[in-house]
C-alpha cells in the first residue's frame, strides 16, 4: 500500500514483482526476465519496481545453492547497479518480514531500510474505524470502541481484518438454523461481547521475539 501511494504521489508507473514472475524452469530465461524488467521500468520511467517478500527472491547466497537461482539474483544486481548509475529515474522498492534473510550486497543496495511498526492506538482505532463502517461503529458505542482499541495492542492490520469478521460471525451464529430465512436486515448489529468472544480465538500473529528481531535489525541497519 506504501509502493502504490508513493507511485500515485510521483505519478510513476508501478510494477508490482513477485519471485513467481521473475523465475523459470528454462535455463537462462530467469536472467531475460530481470533484464527484460528493467529495461521497460527504464523506458517507463519514472517507474517504481516493487518486489513484495524479496526475500523470496533475494535471499543471502549460500554454497548449497542451485546455480539458476546465483545467476538470478546476480542479473539483479547487476540492473540494480546500473538504475543507481543511470540517468532513467527508476526506484527499486522490496518488502519483507524476514529482513536478516536478505543478501548482504542487496541490502547495500537498498539504501534505505524502513521498519514499519505495528499500528499503534491511534492506528488501531483508525483501521477499526474503516472496518467496522459508520452503522457498525455507532451501534458498538464510542466506549466500546475504545476498549477494543486497548484490548488489541499488539495486533496488525491483518490481525485486526480477522478480529472484526470474527466478531461479525457473532450475530450470525445465534440465529442456527434460522439463518435460511431471516433477511440481512434482522441481523443485528455487533455488540462488545462478540468482540470479547472474538479475542479469545484471533490472537497476535507476531510474538514478542519476532518485534524484538526487528527492532534489532532496525538497530543495525536501519535508516533513521
Amino acid at each position: 500500500m506504501l509502493a502504490k501511494a508513493l507511485a500515485a504521489e510521483s505519478r510513476a508507473t508501478f510494477f508490482n514483482i513477485s519471485a513467481a514472475s521473475l523465475t523459470s524452469k528454462w535455463v537462462g530465461e530467469g536472467e531475460k526476465l530481470v533484464r527484460e524488467l528493467f529495461a521497460i521500468a527504464a523506458e517507463a520511467a519514472p517507474s517504481i519496481v516493487f518486489i513484495d517478500e524479496i526475500d523470496s527472491l533475494l535471499s543471502a547466497r549460500g554454497q548449497g545453492e542451485h546455480d539458476a537461482a546465483r545467476r538470478l539474483k546476480t542479473e539483479f544486481l547487476v540492473q540494480f547497479d546500473g538504475v543507481a548509475t543511470g540517468d532513467a529515474p527508476v526506484v527499486v522498492i522490496g518488502a519483507t518480514n524476514r529482513p536478516a534473510e536478505l543478501d548482504d550486497a542487496v541490502r547495500r543496495r537498498l539504501v534505505k531500510r524502513i521498519y514499519i511498526p505495528l499500528p499503534d492506538e491511534e492506528g488501531r482505532a483508525a483501521i477499526l474505524g474503516h472496518l467496522l463502517g459508520r452503522d457498525a461503529s455507532a451501534a458498538l458505542g464510542p466506549k466500546d470502541v475504545a476498549w477494543v482499541v486497548r484490548a488489541t495492542d499488539g495486533y496488525s492490520a491483518s490481525d485486526l481484518t480477522a478480529l472484526c469478521r470474527e466478531a461479525a460471525l457473532g450475530p450470525v451464529r445465534e440465529l442456527g438454523a434460522a439463518i435460511k430465512s431471516v433477511r440481512a436486515d434482522r441481523i443485528r448489529p455487533m455488540r462488545l461481547q462478540d468482540f470479547r468472544e472474538a479475542l479469545a480465538v484471533i490472537r497476535p500473529s507476531l510474538s514478542r521475539e519476532h518485534l524484538r528481531a526487528f527492532e534489532e535489525f532496525t538497530r543495525d541497519y536501519g535508516t533513521v
